[in-house]
């Protein structure tokens, strides 16, 4: 029971952080790039990747270890597939800002201005990630009910 409830609850605090920071990311990456907002953008990055980190590994534990319910009750569910079907997504898309922000990390640390053209694009994509995480999270409210269960 105990368990149980832990896992549930980091899963929970993992969507709503990952949402904040993704969310705040997106937000930072429209400038100015100046030495306080680079430091707001990559925390927020940073939260991001925590939030990921307790997400898959708490959603991963409680799939695998049949602490909720059995795998077969959601390998089953067509929602539970539209939830990981956004999860993937987020992944995919997650390439590119990740790859950027460690590079401008680095030029950062250097003392190399960061070249900011590329910060649009990352902002959009961290937009489409947000509205990935409400789909998420509507998927798993919907799964919690019975919605998408093999009768």
């Amino acid at each position: 029971m105990t368990a149980r409830w832990l896992l549930a609850m980091v899963h929970l605090l993992a969507l709503g952080i990952g949402l904040g920071s993704v969310w705040a990311r997106a937000r930072s990456l429209r400038g100015p790039f100046d030495q306080g907002n680079l430091r707001r953008l990559f925390a927020a990055d940073a939260w991001w990747g925590i939030a990921a980190i307790l997400w898959i590994g708490s959603g991963l534990w409680r799939l695998l270890a049949g602490v909720e319910k059995p795998a077969a009750y959601y390998l089953d569910n067509h929602v539970f597939w539209l939830k990981m079907s956004a999860l993937v997504a987020v992944l995919l898309l997650e390439i590119i800002p990740m790859l950027t922000l460690i590079r401008w990390r680095v030029e950062t640390r250097r003392g190399i201005p960061v070249d900011a053209r590329r910060a649009p694009t990352l902002a959009s994509i961290s937009y489409a990630q947000a509205v990935l995480v409400i789909i998420m999270v509507a998927a798993a409210s919907a799964m919690a009910r019975g919605i998408g269960a093999a009768r």
